[in-house]
């Protein structure tokens, strides 16, 4: 199957020292990640013809950006060049009852200066079957904005599908107002929804009803659904214990059907990324012609076995994420 993935790849600075705190760190661990990169690694590591399309300084850093994606067999050759810098995030692992953080320095990024005309939407689709796209970029300035809008028309246009995964970051917009002019305009053009009760709540008011994680879910999704005219919802599900320990499961309303998945009681290694390896699993499934309990059930093992993975990135294969959806979460040595 074959995935065109849009939006930011940054630098990710974290403390050596696991669950270090920023502002005493005197060592840094240096990596490449974002929303979109994180989904194109995923599919291409579960051996997914993908391509990753971005606007990255023509330095060192930006050629490091893609060997970091070629490394993971990501098509890099539809990348514009251009513009001063990468954007960058400083990550802190939380810890128990503290919370992990994110500090960002992504100002004047390339792609925030994207102008039109820079990426030819219609030759970079042709022969594609899944465009994914998230609500960071859009953040990023009214130029992004507009080119995730266009990318999703032309996907629309042309036949090909378009997921889009409403992530919030409540530090990029300046009032959700803003986001949820933009979301609307994206959502008219999107087949698959993924997200999670706490975005709508944040993004649109929309409050959940249901008795446990799981039905304010299905609630959610079901609004959603007829809100916004949707095919289909993929979302996460998530009961935060701690910084340390959560319960995690899945579900889906995908073209009439429901689905909702085994729960994970899960120890957290890094949760950064955790939602993009669910978007991957979700898409794989898809592509795979999986039905929709093994689809919203390999996504949310994927979801799960990422918390346990340092770095944004999460490399399972799919012979990992079908074990641990198998039900081999016991954690014991294969030998």
């Amino acid at each position: 199957m074959s995935y065109t993935t849009f939006g930011e790849i940054m630098l990710r600075l974290t403390p050596d020292e696991h669950a270090g705190k920023i502002n005493s760190a005197q060592n840094f661990g240096v990596h490449f990640a974002g929303s979109e990169s994180n989904v194109a690694s995923s599919l291409a590591i579960l051996k997914n013809q993908v391509q990753f399309v971005t606007k990255l300084p023509e330095n060192a850093i930006g050629d490091g950006a893609i060997r970091s994606l070629q490394s993971f067999g990501i098509s890099t050759g539809n990348i514009a060049r251009g513009g001063n810098r990468m954007g960058t995030y400083f990550i802190e692992i939380g810890s128990s009852i503290r919370p992990s953080s994110v500090v960002y320095d992504r100002a004047h990024s390339a792609i925030s200066e994207i102008t039109t005309g820079e990426l030819d939407w219609e030759a970079i689709l042709k022969n594609q079957k899944w465009l994914f796209i998230s609500g960071i970029t859009p953040a990023l300035s009214k130029s992004c904005a507009e080119e995730t809008l266009r990318v999703a028309k032309v996907a629309r246009k042309m036949g090909v599908k378009v997921s889009f995964d409403m992530n919030f970051r409540r530090t990029l917009w300046n009032d959700k107002k803003d986001a949820r002019i933009i979301f609307d305009d994206i959502l008219e053009h999107t087949d698959l929804l993924f997200g999670n009760t706490g975005v709508l709540k944040d993004v649109y008011d929309m409050d959940a009803s249901g008795t446990n994680a799981t039905d304010k879910t299905i609630n959610t999704m079901e609004r959603a659904k007829d809100m916004f005219d949707l095919k289909g919802l993929a979302f996460t599900v998530r009961e935060h214990h701690s910084a340390s320990s959560n319960k995690l499961s899945g579900a889906s309303i995908f073209e009439g059907d429901t689905a909702i998945s085994s729960s994970y009681n899960v120890e957290i290694l890094d949760r950064f990324g955790t939602g993009d390896a669910f978007a991957a699993g979700f898409l794989h499934g898809l592509g795979q012609e999986w039905d929709l309990d093994k689809t919203v059930g390999f996504a949310t093992a994927a979801f799960a076995l990422k918390h346990t993975i340092r770095g944004d990135q999460h490399t399972s294969t799919e012979e990992e994420i079908l074990s641990i959806f198998k039900g081999n979460i016991t954690g014991h040595v294969i030998r």
